[in-house]
């Protein structure tokens, strides 16, 4: 197989777009801006869960000569993540009120937002190195996961105080960081031998952390019985594009 570096770094860079999507929708309503976050938030659950099960963890199974280690590996990308999100904080907004941001300076959001760029370039590239469709997948739910984030973090970068014209500039400046993850795994890669082996399932347990830590908990916060059911409509959703993305994987 060719090395797909060029295709890391297109998707990265796409993926770095939706960083300006925050003022494109300033001009929607209040409460219509919320359900659409809501909505986004769920379907991007499914294909975070679906990319784990579906794609990532059957990979790191076939790749695998002991499943024990294999496994204790994706554990270990669990605890790394907690990690992470505990003392650097990169947990991000997915509604346009977050209490526990707006008091926060604006550069420690923006630092924050950054760490997890880059690990969302990390996981991008790992993705390629093993398969293009796993990395096709991969940067399909990276990119639903941005699209609420994003929204919510330029909202909490206006309501810090930055102007629209700040707030946009230093957002995307912030989401760039994520080829530096991008480059890193590269670089790894021709220096280790088959470092997918090793990143692959500490990838299947990011998406496992930031899932089950970050987005199922946003989904918890509404509790009627009707969105509920829309939220499982659009995590179900999530989860069949994916799988639609292996069968057709499996075709060509």
């Amino acid at each position: 197989m060719e090395h797909p570096t060029l295709l890391i770094f297109l998707s990265i860079f796409g993926v770095s777009l939706v960083s300006l999507v925050g003022v494109s929708l300033l001009s929607v309503q209040h409460a219509v801006l919320e359900r659409m976050l809501l909505h986004f938030v769920s379907f991007s659950t499914g294909a975070f869960l679906g990319n784990v099960f579906i794609h990532l963890l059957p990979e790191v199974m076939e790749r695998s000569a002991d499943a024990h280690e294999a496994l204790l590996i994706v554990l270990g990308g669990i605890v790394l993540s907690f990690i992470v999100e505990k003392f650097i904080h990169w947990r991000h907004c997915h509604s346009l009120e977050c209490e526990g941001h707006v008091h926060v300076a604006g550069k420690m959001v923006l630092f924050g937002d950054a760490v997890h760029n880059i690990l969302d370039g990390i996981l991008i590239a790992t993705a390629y190195l093993a398969s293009i469709p796993l990395g096709i997948a991969t940067t399909m739910a990276v990119f639903l996961h941005e699209v609420p984030q994003e929204i919510g973090d330029f909202a909490v970068l206006l309501h810090s105080g930055y102007s629209r014209k700040k707030a946009l500039f230093y957002n995307f400046l912030s989401a760039l960081t994520a080829l530096l993850g991008g480059a890193s795994v590269l670089f790894l890669s021709a220096q280790v031998d088959h470092i997918e082996k090793i990143l692959l399932p500490i990838a299947a347990g990011n998406f496992l952390y930031i899932a089950g830590s970050d987005l199922i908990p946003e989904l918890h916060k509404e509790a009627r019985p009707r969105q509920a059911v829309v939220q499982l409509i659009f995590m179900l959703a999530g989860i069949g594009l994916m799988y639609l993305l292996s069968q057709a994987a499996e075709v060509h």
